[in-house]
């Protein structure tokens, strides 16, 4: 099941609703998250700790698993490719 535009779009804002949430980014609102910005480094500037943070609250909110392996770096790069990984995860578990 593929997600349409619109929902696609309604999970990014979710997405970045859960960041500025999660880790109390009160500087930042979730409209300034641009999607295809890096959220770490030169991007949104987020750290491991926050890596940690966000992947906890990710696998509880979306109710998926997110593999603690080298393709972390590419799921988290930015909310487009977290919105990806969470739609194809959240479907596959749907199928089940």
């Amino acid at each position: 099941m593929l997600l349409t535009e619109k929902t696609m779009q309604q999970l990014k804002t979710d997405i970045k609703e859960l960041i500025v949430r999660a880790l109390m980014l009160e500087e930042v609102s979730p409209a300034e998250i641009e999607d295809a910005a890096p959220l770490f480094g030169e991007g949104l500037g987020l750290d491991s700790v926050d890596a940690l943070e966000l992947a906890i609250e990710i696998e509880r909110t979306f109710n998926i698993t997110i593999p603690d392996d080298e393709d972390n770096r590419k799921i988290f790069r930015s909310v487009d490719t977290l919105a990806t990984f969470i739609s194809a995860n959240r479907t596959a578990a749907q199928a089940k």
